[in-house]
């Protein structure tokens, strides 16, 4: 089996999480510049396997799309451009931001480690992979 890929897809840098080969656990994989999204996942690919990707689109609380949606949409067509072989959809990332921090600190991580943002983005991937993997049985 091939892998499932989250993005948390933010205006200066993205986290990402995957699944291992049978898709039953969700790891915090690695954060990148957003500008460096496309190089990272073509070179990712080319040594994993990836079946789907999940792309965590911002939405407001009453639903409608969030200030950053449209950046997303953007990348996702993209994303699509460059790798047209894997499937692409959206699965709603509300609250993410807000889980990962009472995750990390309920998991005991450090206030530094807690500051640097991008720890937050690839945990928040992680909970968005986590949310569509439990929303599909």
């Amino acid at each position: 089996m091939a892998r499932l890929l989250a993005i948390d897809y933010g205006k200066k840098r993205t986290g990402m999480a995957v699944t291992d080969p049978l898709q039953i656990i969700a790891t915090a994989l690695e954060t990148v510049p957003s500008h460096e999204m496309l190089k990272f996942l073509k070179a990712y690919v080319a040594r994993e396997p990836v079946e789907l990707f999940i792309v965590g689109l911002p939405k407001q609380l009453d639903g409608r799309d969030s200030e950053n949606a449209a950046r997303v949409r953007t990348f996702v067509g993209h994303l699509q451009n460059a790798l047209p072989n894997i499937p692409v959809i959206f699965h709603d990332e509300r609250f993410t931001s807000q889980m990962a921090l009472q995750a990390m600190i309920a998991g005991g991580s450090t206030k530094k480690d807690r500051r640097e943002k991008g720890n937050i983005d690839k945990v928040s991937a992680a909970i968005i992979l986590q949310s569509y993997m439990e929303s599909r049985q």
